[in-house]
């Protein structure tokens, strides 16, 4: 199309030429037919260039403007969550109306005790609000941008005061229910027997007054030592924290739990990536957390070995995740957490297994928030027990 183009200019140059040239050379015959034959040469070389340009398709019209994007200052302002614009030397603007209500008249106590909680590092906490309704917590989070080279922080306050309630009340109704169940085992046998003990007595059934003096002693024990189980839930050790290197510490822990995998014919393997991986915690704190796993998962496996499944196999990793995040896997290829008892197995007491405990888990779990981590229960795709601790 170019060249076409360029040889149009270039015949209408000739032909202009050749007409101001024949007009000179009125007086000269042969020059005049001369110019005139260049002119006609000129005139078809450029008529054959106009015509092949024209017989090219136009070109495809531009693509249709992009669809405008919706109002984003209408979707801030429906956002469910209260969102706060905090620059240097200025007081929080508020982006929308859940912001603005939160601080109105009738909602916050005081306001200015609200904003106040705003201006804090980037990161993620859990405040209290100061309400009409009284003390309400909320999540804060807080980011850092800079936006047309100015720094900004961007604050969201989503109050979770209904939600937490609703979460303590299941689990006190779960551990009510376990603390019941466990109680009542005992009290039983110790209140039945205690009734017949006078009769036996008068009987003079000196042996069976032995025997059941003996059950007596032996479910107080019982229920001794479950009161001390509890006590270790729920009053569990301050941690001492010191950078932690975790590939020695992931050795310390396969040598004490490879011993009892391999009497039942089941392997144990760690892998550190990088092996300079370090952590700021209690050692033994996390050292329990991981021993605790490693035997639940053992106990797990054990019974998958002797239906004839495949040998016990446990693996310990420590690696960085997302946002340089410290994750701690656990993961087995036993027969896994039933489905529907993901969210009770960390509750106290609570167990599956015929002589259970139901402490290991929510020791973990306490040791684990002690050290300012979590723990969770996540599903392979293999099959087996996966927890997740990350901090």
């Amino acid at each position: 199309m170019g060249s076409d183009r360029t040889r149009i200019a270039v015949a209408a140059l000739v032909l202009a030429t050749s007409a101001a040239g024949a007009v000179a050379a009125l007086d000269a015959p042969r020059l005049l037919v001369a110019c005139v034959l260049l002119g006609l040469i000129a005139a078809a070389w450029g008529w054959t260039a106009l015509s092949r340009l024209a017989r090219k398709p136009a070109p495809p019209p531009p693509d249709p403007p992009p669809a405008p994007r919706p109002d984003l200052d209408a979707a801030l302002e429906h956002a469910p969550l209260a969102l706060w614009r905090l620059v240097a030397d200025a007081p929080p603007l508020a982006l929308n109306a859940a912001a603005r209500r939160l601080i109105a008249p009738g909602r916050a106590t005081e306001p200015a005790a609200l904003l106040a909680l705003l201006d804090d590092a980037p990161g993620r906490r859990v405040v209290t609000l100061p309400t009409e309704h009284g003390q309400e917590r909320a999540v804060l989070a807080v980011s850092a941008l800079t936006v047309q080279g100015q720094a900004w922080r961007l604050a969201a306050l989503a109050p979770i005061e209904s939600e937490l309630e609703t979460e303590t009340l299941a689990a006190w109704r779960q551990l009510v229910q376990v603390l019941t169940h466990e109680i009542m085992n005992s009290l039983t046998p110790i209140a039945s027997l205690a009734a017949s003990a006078p009769a036996l007595l008068a009987a003079g059934e000196r042996d069976e007054l032995t025997a059941a003096l003996a059950t007596l002693a032996r479910r107080a024990a019982h229920l001794q030592a479950f009161v001390e189980r509890y006590r270790s839930v729920s009053q569990p050790p301050a941690p001492t924290l010191a950078d932690v290197p975790l590939a020695p510490l992931l050795q310390a822990v396969q040598r004490l739990v490879a011993p009892a995998w391999a009497a039942a014919g089941g392997t144990v393997e760690i892998a550190v990536e990088p092996e300079s991986l370090a952590l700021r915690t209690d050692a033994a704190h996390l050292e329990q957390v991981l021993i605790n796993l490693a035997q639940n998962a053992l106990q797990a496996c054990a019974l998958q070995a002797c239906a004839g499944r495949p040998a016990p196999a446990l693996r310990i990793e420590a690696a960085l995740s997302r946002g340089a995040r410290l994750r701690l896997r656990v993961s087995d290829n036993g027969p896994g957490v039933a489905p529907g008892l993901e969210g009770r197995i960390f509750t106290p007491f609570f167990t599956t297994r015929e002589g259970g405990s139901g402490v290991g888990l929510a020791v973990v779990r306490q040791l684990v928030h002690g050290l300012g981590g979590t723990v969770r229960h996540a599903r392979r795709a293999g099959g087996g027990a996966c927890f997740v601790v990350t901090f």
